[in-house]
């Protein structure tokens, strides 16, 4: 979905894609300066292999990465599949970042499909839950 919005070149908007795996970041149709990799240090771009904390240590190592992606926003939307790494455990921190720093912030995600198994439906409630306090608005989209 969100890959069709970035090429529908909505006026006004930025579309920046963040993620911990470089392959992912690399495959988005979005301009090659709005793409974000954050967690460098920390998982060397292959990913979070569906860990929440690897994706929440890899914002914060990237904070000010993120920071300055999102300065100047009137508005910023964190779209996330709950459930994994990266969205799981980053995008609340991503969120955190953005409403600190005054941006309305709102927060759209998907919760993973039941045949995914119980793991990630825990650690998708669980993102969910650090998600809702880091927005000001949070629409959940269930699978």
């Amino acid at each position: 979905a969100v890959n069709r919005m970035i090429d529908s070149s909505m006026n006004g908007v930025e579309f920046w894609i963040v993620n911990t795996d470089i392959q992912a970041i690399r495959m988005s149709p979005a301009f090659p300066e709005h793409r974000l990799p954050i967690g460098q240090e920390l998982t060397r771009g292959l990913g979070a292999g569906g860990n929440p904390d690897i994706g929440m240590n890899a914002a914060k190592e990237s904070k000010e990465a993120i920071e300055d992606a999102v300065r100047g926003a009137d508005m910023v939307f964190v779209t996330a599949g709950m459930g994994g790494g990266t969205g799981t455990g980053g995008g609340p921190i991503i969120a955190g970042i953005a409403k600190s720093m005054g941006i309305l912030t709102v927060g759209i995600v998907t919760t993973p499909f039941s045949l995914e198994g119980r793991r990630r439906a825990v650690q998708a409630q669980e993102g969910i839950a650090a998600l809702r306090e880091n927005v000001d608005t949070l629409i959940v989209i269930p699978n």
